[in-house]
């Protein structure tokens, strides 16, 4: 009965593997990207703002994504320059009508290049299935074969103390 659960448990480990697992991605701050940079959003308000200079247009809080992205904002909601402060150093994001919060420019706004392999964004690719595969195979067969052999110790050990030999 031990050997069918340890033949059962790699095939069961591996359709783990085979299903597309996409893992939450946990931000570090909430912001906003304009004109290729990141605005960490403050805890701020702003009360005189200058002029619209852009607006949301991807938000997405589990993956990255090129433009004007946001990872807390939705799609359209509207960027502005603060009256008499550069905008190298803050915008302002209208969170609610009338209401502006003070975003700080961070850093300049790199998108990973999931293309190279080096960055899979929590994806399984082909090659990383093929070793997990292989892994939970050799890890099975191992655990079968400690088994086997621990198991004719064992009843070698119990026909001992009973005062037999194996049959």
């Amino acid at each position: 009965m031990q050997v069918i659960y340890m033949l059962f448990l790699p095939i069961l480990l591996c359709s783990f593997i085979f299903t597309e697992t996409t893992f939450a991605t946990k931000w570090v701050h909430q912001f906003v990207v304009w004109d290729g940079f990141v605005y960490v959003v403050k805890d701020e308000y702003v009360k005189e703002i200058d002029q619209e200079i852009g607006k949301v247009t991807k938000y997405s809080d589990m993956e990255q994504y090129a433009g004007n992205f946001s990872n807390v904002y939705k799609e359209g909601t509207k960027y502005y320059s603060i009256k008499d402060i550069s905008t190298n150093e803050y915008i302002a994001i209208e969170v609610e009508s009338g209401k502006y919060k003070k975003a700080a420019r961070e850093s300049e706004y790199i998108l990973a290049d999931h293309s190279s392999g080096n960055m899979n964004n929590g994806k399984f690719n082909a090659a990383d299935k093929v070793v997990n595969v292989l892994f939970i195979i050799t890890l099975g067969l191992f655990v079968i074969g400690f088994m086997v052999l621990s198991k004719g110790k064992l009843r070698s050990i119990i026909l001992k103390k009973k005062g037999r030999t194996k049959p």
